[in-house]
């Protein structure tokens, strides 16, 4: 081989081998192996992510079938309840009139709403009449017992004797419906600033 009309020694042929080879190694590395390396790498890490995604989906789909199991329980021994959308008051007055239909007299007064995000508290106080333990023991069954989610709070009750001898029950509830924004339109009995 002559370049610049000159020949290569055996050494120079043997080192621009090696130097061809290295450029071809070099070559390689960077043109195959590091890509590949990299795509396995890559692709390792993203089977590991999707595998802790099947974990994580995994626990949710136990943790669901868990509280579907606990609400199937609860449909069947009836303490399920419902949690309205707002504005339910309508509705959950007429709930409190027919719960309250058999007592002697009573009265209802609505607290302020709470709001926290999109759950909605609507405190109220009942305080009633019954002629016995049993009536007022119904009122408070109808109310925990409601189709509308309902917490019972604080009661109180007492014996009243009149002077004629006759004696009734005198209740007073505290309690809360929970209502939720889901599906709820606001309106202007929100709380300032609760959206």
């Amino acid at each position: 081989m002559k370049i610049f009309s000159r020949n290569f020694t055996r050494a120079e042929k043997v080192l621009l081998l090696i130097l061809a080879l290295i450029l071809v190694g070099l070559v390689y590395y960077l043109a195959v192996d590091r890509p590949v390396r990299s795509a396995i790498e890559t692709a390792k890490a993203e089977c590991e992510a999707l595998e802790n995604e099947m974990l994580v989906a995994s626990a949710k789909a136990q943790h669901l079938k868990k509280l579907e199991t606990e609400m199937d329980e609860m449909k069947a021994d009836g303490s399920d309840s419902y949690m309205a959308s707002y504005n339910n008051s309508k509705e959950e007055v007429a709930l409190l009139n027919d719960i309250l239909s058999d007592t002697q007299q009573y009265t209802i007064t609505f607290a302020n709403v709470t709001r926290s995000n999109d759950q909605i508290r609507r405190n109220f106080t009942l305080q009633f009449r019954t002629a016995d333990y049993a009536a007022m023991q119904k009122v408070i069954e109808g109310l925990s017992g409601s189709e509308y989610r309902c917490q019972v709070g604080d009661i109180q009750c007492s014996v009243v004797k009149e002077k004629d001898g006759r004696s009734y029950v005198s209740a007073s509830v505290t309690a809360t419906f929970y209502e939720t924004m889901v599906g709820g339109t606001p309106d202007a009995g929100l709380p300032e600033g609760a959206e």
